[in-house]
């Protein structure tokens, strides 16, 4: 890692298959920022725990496959700082620090918090564990001295929740050791589930990015459109309609789906053609990460892996060991 780049930390929680969504909302983005970034990409598995405690048995498998789709993707080994959180012991060393030190107030306000316990249900996640979990993100944030974190705009109370943190840590030791992180805000194009509904693994209305070209099809056939539309020589509604959203940002010839659109407004193209072309334009995207995929085998990965764990602990440690100082605990 480079003294003269600045640091930046994210991740992504191993709870299943990644998706077009998880590309175009940060993969795509990190894979940009690693050429100026030092850039530590983190598979949050104690993240997952917090909500995944009653069935962890596919958070090891789901946290492999997990990096093989970034490196598929384009995360190089060789740019980039690849690891699994619990193999990092630091990340819960300072996630007790910090979780002294946090008011209970803070993390009662968090709206992220009671929205979470409304709309996952079959899961008991009343637990001191969840509510803290933006305890352990800041732990996670702070340990690499990150300067910015790549978010969306939704993200930003837990980054400022961070930034709390560190400033209370600063005052109560009176000693600065973290960056106070800043907010790398990504404009994400809107990608809604194929069922128009909020694109969820839960729901299932999503394009894996390991889904072979068979089953895109078959996904993409079954897409919402505009429900008013009962054949294809009525005027079809392009605004809002998740087959044409996909389109814009999948299919790179622009003039074709131009014709689509307005054909599709005219009520002079089906479905069927819309749809077809629209499968061939996210096979033709997906075909070069498949096939990156399939070389990438489970040995290898735990290798990338535990040399990130190495690289990782490195930064960590020095971290921890001045805010042992601090505690005057060394």
């Amino acid at each position: 890692m480079s003294n003269d780049r600045k640091n930046i930390l994210s991740g992504m929680r191993p709870t299943g298959r990644l998706h077009l969504g998880h590309y175009v909302g940060a993969i795509k983005n990190w894979v940009e920022l690693q050429e100026t970034y030092n850039s530590y990409f983190m598979v949050a598995d104690w993240h997952a725990l917090m909500s995944e405690y009653e069935n962890p048995s596919n958070i090891k498998l789901n946290s492999i496959e997990i990096a093989k789709d970034w490196i598929a993707c384009g995360i190089d080994p060789a740019k980039s700082v690849i690891f699994v959180q619990s193999m990092v012991p630091e990340h819960l060393e300072l996630n007790m620090v910090f979780s002294m030190i946090t008011p209970l107030g803070w993390l009662e306000r968090c709206t992220t918090y009671k929205e979470q316990l409304r709309e996952i249900t079959g899961r008991m996640l009343a637990t001191y564990g969840f509510l803290g979990y933006p305890v352990l993100q800041a732990a996670d944030i702070a340990l690499y001295n990150a300067h910015v974190v790549p978010v969306g705009v939704d993200q930003l109370p837990h980054l400022e929740l961070t930034r709390e943190i560190i400033r209370r840590f600063h005052s109560l030791y009176n000693k600065t050791i973290f960056n106070e992180p800043e907010p790398l805000l990504t404009q994400v194009p809107k990608l809604v589930g194929l069922d128009n509904r909020k694109m969820s693994k839960s729901y299932g209305n999503f394009i894996a990015l390991s889904d072979d070209a068979n089953v895109v099809k078959k996904k993409v056939r079954s897409m919402y459109t505009d429900p008013n539309r009962v054949s294809s020589d009525v005027p079809g509604n392009v605004e809002g309609n998740p087959v044409f959203m996909y389109h814009d940002i999948f299919n790179p010839d622009k003039n074709e789906v131009a014709d689509l659109k307005e054909r599709y407004k005219a009520g002079k193209v089906g479905d069927v053609e819309v749809k077809d072309k629209l499968q061939a334009a996210i096979n033709v995207f997906l075909e070069p990460i498949r096939s990156k995929r399939n070389t990438l085998t489970d040995d290898y990965i735990m290798n990338i892996l535990q040399e990130g764990a190495k690289a990782a602990r490195y930064q960590a440690g020095k971290v921890m060991s001045k805010v042992k100082k601090c505690l005057h605990q060394l």
